[in-house]
């Protein structure tokens, strides 16, 4: 039974909401229909969301409802945000810096407090990066936008995966949790920062960019050619991702009505 959990002092997890907030608030920002009030809620739940998520899983009191400081520093935090956005734009590496680092010791909180709860090893893995990504995922949804989770290239929440791999393993092999803790910060913190310096994406992403490049010179040769000929013949068909080098010609193709009548050309 892991009855140990791993613990960072007040000021830090305080810092790494701060940190959360003062993001949600930036991005939030960048909204001009929102309003004061609208800007400061989502960096409030920017910074406490993904705390809260993790305690409604596991069924236990949110920290952000059990400790006055979180909601007060989250508050501070996202207003700083909305009036010195401009200003704190030009620092947008250091918070960089420090929101990896926020992300690690999310994750090590949640997957540690999972564990000590006696979860096993894979729910806490999934606890563990839902407390991590959980306020950006919040962020989106009150904005009524795409989850920026499912769609951009930066390994947010696969930066945490490893991380709390890590940590589970160190655990397994008998590392002290504080030491293993601190593995899992550090290796969270420099995939999350080598992605978003080297601009690492999953595969299948470069995989489905690789395709609509294809797909986008294919519409630009045609249209070259119309350009060059005067004429453009309909429909253009662009093959599917699946069908790319899989297509052979039918049986009986050659029997098919020779009196159908071609494409139309137009000018």
């Amino acid at each position: 039974m892991f009855d140990e959990t791993f613990r960072i002092p007040l000021y830090a997890d305080l810092a790494a909401v701060g940190v959360g907030s003062l993001q949600g608030a930036l991005f939030a920002a960048g909204f001009k229909r929102l309003d004061l009030l609208g800007v400061a809620i989502i960096g409030i739940f920017s910074g406490v969301g993904g705390g809260f998520l993790r305690d409604v899983f596991l069924g236990t009191t949110p920290a952000a409802f059990a400790d006055n400081w979180y909601l007060i520093v989250a508050t501070g935090a996202a207003l700083i945000g909305m009036l010195l956005q401009r200003l704190l734009e030009k620092a947008d590496p250091v918070i960089t810096v420090l929101d990896a680092i926020s992300i690690g010791m999310f994750g090590a909180i949640g997957a540690t407090k999972a564990l000590a709860l006696g979860m096993p090893v894979v729910p806490a893995l999934f606890i563990g990066t839902v407390s991590a990504v959980g306020g950006g995922v919040l962020r989106d949804l009150m904005l009524n936008i795409p989850i920026a989770l499912m769609h951009v290239g930066s390994l947010y929440a696969v930066a945490s995966l490893v991380g709390v791999s890590v940590l589970v393993g160190l655990l397994a092999l008998g590392v002290a949790v504080i030491p293993a803790s601190i593995v899992c910060v550090v290796v969270t913190a420099l995939v999350r920062l080598l992605a978003v310096r080297f601009g690492w994406s999953l595969p299948e992403q470069r995989a489905l960019s690789r395709i609509r490049l294809r797909r986008q010179r294919q519409v630009e040769q045609v249209i070259e050619e119309a350009l060059h000929t005067g004429t453009i013949t309909l429909p253009i068909t662009l093959p599917e991702p699946g069908d790319i080098g899989e297509r052979e010609p039918r049986a009986g193709a050659e029997d098919r009505d020779v009196d159908q009548d071609p494409p139309a050309e137009r000018p």
